[in-house]
Order: structure tokens, then sequence, then C-alpha cells
């Protein structure tokens, strides 16, 4: 059976992990609004 520690050890990593899941989400969110300014500033031009 797992000690006290052990969980204590295992929700902290858990929390780590989820720190670092949505740091990644933040990015990926920023870089998909920078392509979508991109591709509509360059949507004039697509259309000749």
């Amino acid at each position: 059976m797992a000690s006290v520690q052990d969980y204590k050890r295992r929700i902290r990593s858990v929390r780590n992990t989820r720190k670092i899941t949505r740091a990644m989400e933040l990015v990926a969110a920023a870089k998909l609004r920078r392509a979508q300014a991109r591709i509509e500033a360059m949507r004039p031009y697509a259309d000749t």
C-alpha cells in the first residue's frame, strides 16, 4: 500500500503537470491567434 508521502508526491506531480499543460495551451492559443491575424492580413492579396 502506498504511503501518505507517496500520495503527496503524486498530487504534487499532477499539479505540476497541470500547470505545464495550461501553459502549453496558452502558448498554442497565442500562436493560433497570430496565425489567424496573418491570414486575415493576407486575404486582400488572395482575392486578386
